[in-house]
């Protein structure tokens, strides 16, 4: 069953760019409601528990040390059918694959400083807001 909520991080090269307004603007505009928003930054610890599931992949690395390299939004987002709307506002992973007008089609620089994350399933969703967020900061 799916559900209305999805979970979205804002990437470290896009708050270095200074895309966050940009880029939240375009979630609420597409319809998207925040239920929860933090801006924060992941200790290389944190973003490796965040992508255990890649451990065993050769980016892993890479990718933890990405993340882990300057702040962070997260959010908690609501609208019908949330993953699947979500995915297609920001677009393919790779900007230059990415439709016309995608949040990554505009703020992304390469595959890897993608701009943003975002969920891809309900079961995700809820790990990924979980680790995050608690129950007291969600509205």
């Amino acid at each position: 069953m799916s559900t209305n909520r999805t979970f979205t991080m804002i990437k470290p090269d896009a708050v270095a760019n200074g895309h966050i307004g940009s880029i939240v603007n375009d979630i609420t505009k597409a319809g998207f409601k925040i239920i929860a928003l933090k801006y924060t930054k992941l200790s290389a610890e944190k973003a490796g528990e965040f992508y255990a599931v890649h451990k065993e992949r050769p980016f892993y690395n890479d990718l933890v040390s990405f993340m882990s390299s300057g702040p962070i939004v997260a959010a908690i987002l609501e609208k019908d059918n949330a993953i699947e709307e979500f995915r297609n506002l920001i677009g393919a992973t790779n900007p230059a694959e990415a439709a016309e007008g995608t949040i990554r089609q505009k703020y992304a620089k390469s595959i890897d400083a993608n701009a943003v994350h975002g969920s891809d399933s309900d079961e995700n969703a809820q790990i990924e807001g979980d680790f995050f967020f608690s129950a007291d900061e969600r509205f």
